[in-house]
């Protein structure tokens, strides 16, 4: 189950408060739980013990969200400097100069814009995206190697307010990574592909409270995107084919009867005055 987990194992996409430096250069002084804070441009840490990343566009920070480790913020931190600067843009990594990885990176990050770099930074789902582009044209793996595991139809709690997916214990207990071990256990993210090759990450645990398993963090981006509403169905399974595995993620909108807005205009016609003429004058019976 580890390789359905997505690269990082902890994020944060809320705007953190934090010391500024005034650019983009790393910080000198200690960081979280007192680790030595090595000299990286873009790090920023955090007082919950994690570590941001932002660029400066100009005179606007930019946030790219929270990481594991410096090394993790001083990539995502490249990644975005590429995007934003091109190849001149003074990075905490060497950039090869050429190389296919080289070439179809600087592809990827020219076919988007800023700001969709900017949000695959924050849900760190880039790498994920960039793995799928450079599989392209790669023949996908048949059909057969595709294993449903569930579907369910989504309640208005699942599409509302609460932003989470209850999923059916049987199946999460079936299909989807142990949780529960231990108290007070964060859970896992999860990285799921739906059928347009859009990577999407879902953080997975179990709440205490109503004892559940629940898709939370990042499911009510998929549900708006989708246009998800009561009722539409969910379908998930997963990929075998070779050394690797990949959870999928599908969805089929409810079907509406086809006489039900036939029958809405009938009773709207039933319900509506009838008017005759009476001497020139509009009567209504």
């Amino acid at each position: 189950m580890a390789a359905f987990q997505c690269r990082f194992s902890a994020a944060d996409d809320d705007y953190n408060s934090s010391k500024e430096t005034g650019n983009d250069g790393g910080l000198v002084h200690q960081g979280p739980g007192h680790q030595p804070l090595r000299i990286f441009r873009g790090v920023v840490p955090q007082p919950n013990g994690r570590w941001g990343a932002q660029l400066y566009d100009g005179h606007e920070r930019v946030w790219l969200g929270t990481f594991p480790d410096q090394d993790a913020v001083a990539r995502a931190y490249d990644v975005a400097a590429l995007r934003y600067r091109g190849r001149e843009a003074a990075t905490n990594f060497p950039i090869p100069a050429s190389g296919q990885h080289q070439q179809q990176q600087l592809a990827f990050l020219a076919a988007h814009s800023k700001a969709e770099i900017v949000d695959m930074l924050r849900n760190q789902t880039y790498a994920d995206e960039l793995r799928r582009r450079q599989r392209r044209g790669v023949p996908a793996p048949p059909a057969w190697a595709r294993v449903p595991l569930f579907e369910k139809a989504v309640t208005p709690s699942d599409v509302g307010k609460l932003s989470r997916l209850v999923v059916p214990r049987k199946h999460a207990e079936m299909h989807l990574p142990p949780v529960r071990a231990g108290g007070g256990n964060g859970g896992v993210l999860l990285c799921f592909v739906d059928g347009e090759g859009k990577v999407w990450r879902f953080r997975y645990s179990f709440w205490e409270s109503s004892q559940s398993y629940v898709l939370s963090r990042g499911w009510i981006r998929f549900v708006r995107d989708k246009g998800l509403r009561a009722g539409d169905t969910v379908a998930f399974s997963r990929w075998t084919f070779g050394p690797d595995e990949q959870l999928l993620i599908d969805y089929r909108k409810k079907k509406q009867p086809k006489n039900a807005a036939t029958a809405d205009a009938a009773i709207e016609v039933q319900g509506a005055p009838v008017v005759v003429k009476l001497f020139g004058v509009d009567i209504a019976v």
